[in-house]
């Protein structure tokens, strides 16, 4: 999928959490719920680091094309060094390392750990980090004709008042985790389910994705899952555009309601 698609997966994703967190007696404080949803709508797009012209690639400037073609490169050597018999040769590294649960689980549990080890200043990186990928996302329209500067003040502006707003107490900083010292345990949440929404996401089109490495499937190790091949789309088709986007916004309006307990 295309990375506003992916980010509004991301932030339905994490309103259904809401949702289902509400029902099981562990409702969510509103920032948690406003932040998760654009932590998570930003990660949706951070698992294309493999990919030099997605759009993460854009978003911080020459530093973020840079990641990208060390990642895709690392990528396609892990491949190489993986792949099984049944495995396609490949050129690059697109749809392989960063599209796997593995790697979700792990950036999921980094970024916890950085964020309750780190003090405020990790939560703050974090969160910038997040905010402006989820500019680019959600409002890619208006990101594209801005400067990169002024996309990165609004970000770095959402993580400082978010930082704040969660800091206060009985805000969320605490949520789902209590004891002292696990202060935001819980973003890596988000950023773990942004980048399984994503695979999943791209597990619908032509491709699939090889999510399950490196448990293999067969002869192949990078085995690319996805549903029937009739039911699979091609990014940007009009199935992606006017079917799945307007229905991820649909299902992210039912999860707010029902994490904020009116349904």
């Amino acid at each position: 999928m295309m990375g506003p698609a992916h980010s509004l997966s991301g932030a339905a994703a994490w309103l259904g959490v809401g949702a289902a967190a509400y029902a099981a007696g562990y409702p969510m404080p509103w920032p948690v719920l406003v932040s998760g949803a654009l932590i998570c709508a930003g990660a949706a797009l951070a698992p294309d680091l493999d990919h030099k012209a997605a759009t993460i690639s854009r978003a911080f400037g020459p530093l973020s094309r840079w990641l990208c073609e060390v990642v895709d490169t690392l990528s396609h050597a892990v491949y190489k060094a993986t792949k099984m018999r049944g495995d396609a040769h490949r050129s690059g590294g697109h749809r392989t390392l960063t599209h796997t649960w593995l790697w979700a689980v792990l950036v999921g549990g980094g970024m916890s750990l950085l964020a309750t080890q780190g003090g405020r200043w990790a939560v703050l990186g974090i969160l910038f980090v997040h905010m402006v990928l989820a500019i680019e996302g959600l409002l890619w329209r208006a990101a594209r004709v801005s400067s990169d500067v002024l996309v990165w003040l609004l970000g770095a502006a959402a993580a400082w008042i978010l930082a704040g707003i969660l800091d206060e107490p009985g805000n969320g900083a605490n949520w789902l985790f209590a004891e002292p010292g696990q202060e935001y345990l819980w973003l890596g949440v988000p950023i773990m389910l942004g980048a399984l929404v994503h695979d999943i996401g791209d597990a619908l089109t032509v491709s699939g994705c090889p999510i399950l490495w490196p448990i293999p499937v067969g002869r192949k190790r990078w085995y690319p899952l996805g549903t029937p091949k009739p039911m699979r789309f091609r990014a940007g088709s009009r199935v992606e555009l006017k079917v799945l986007m307007p229905g991820f916004m649909l299902l992210g309006g039912i999860g707010a309601l029902g994490a904020l307990g009116y349904i």
